[in-house]
């Protein structure tokens, strides 16, 4: 990814996470509205604000992953493209291989293959029949596009899972502060009670704000990914069957 997308994924997550921003309103907007987020910031303590924070770094967290792998699985499928219209086509694996984008997984998986082929012969590697060296050799070019694709979902799963806990502490421990302020007070009317008590609510209302997106955006890129990694799986078992097959491949100490 080149730097200008990168900054405008950022950008992008940044914007998103405008709401959870808010937070850290100055005193005068929590004047304004004493019931509001610039309140809940200015009257909490420290664990409350680090709870506030914390669920500011899983939404920012959240929407740059989700951008990053979106694009990311949109490229995969561009490069699907490319390998239908260049690649099988061509006279030969070299041929194709090098009609195909240097970042593309497609063509990572096929310089592997044709490595695999030529540097099998006067070799250690020729204890291993061809077949089985080239399919391995694939195999672990596949696993590591599938890697890479899954980079990051964890995290989305996390969130997902516990940014509403994380969300639920923070409104109990608001709410045994405000009650416990209430209570050296002495005095339990509607105007004391609402606007502490509201206020934790409020941490309930981001822990669900941040998990639903998490969710989302998990259940949609685990989606799309089955779909990216069925069409690397079968571009390498078409390469094997053309290594093993109908592609002369060169001896290791021929030279380049």
């Amino acid at each position: 990814m080149t730097r200008q997308h990168r900054n405008s994924v950022i950008a992008a997550a940044l914007l998103t996470a405008l709401p959870a921003l808010a937070y850290a309103t100055p005193a005068a907007a929590a004047e304004a509205n004493p019931y509001g987020l610039g309140a809940l910031w200015s009257n909490g303590d420290f664990i409350a604000r680090t709870v506030l924070l914390i669920m500011v770094v899983m939404s920012v967290g959240t929407w740059y992953i989700m951008i990053i792998k979106f694009l990311e699985q949109a490229r995969i499928f561009k490069d699907v493209k490319e390998v239908k219209a260049k690649f099988w086509p061509a006279s030969d694996i070299r041929q194709g291989a090098s009609q195909l984008d240097t970042a593309s997984p497609f063509r990572y998986i096929a310089d592997t293959g044709i490595k695999a082929a030529e540097h099998h012969e006067g070799t250690m590697q020729e204890t291993i029949d061809l077949p089985s060296w080239t399919a391995l050799s694939l195999q672990r070019s596949v696993d590591f596009v599938q890697n890479r694709l899954q980079g990051g979902l964890a995290f989305l799963g996390t969130v997902g899972s516990t940014s509403p806990f994380v969300g639920l502490f923070g409104t109990v421990w608001g709410i045994y502060h405000a009650l416990t302020a209430i209570g050296i007070a002495g005095q339990a009317s509607i105007d004391k009670v609402a606007g502490p008590v509201g206020e934790s609510l409020i941490m309930t209302a981001i822990g669900l704000g941040t998990a639903v997106p998490a969710v989302l955006g998990y259940n949609m890129l685990v989606r799309r990914n089955k779909g990216a990694l069925d069409e690397v799986r079968n571009f390498a078992a078409d390469l094997q069957s053309i290594l093993i097959g109908g592609y002369r491949h060169e001896t290791h100490d021929t030279p380049k």
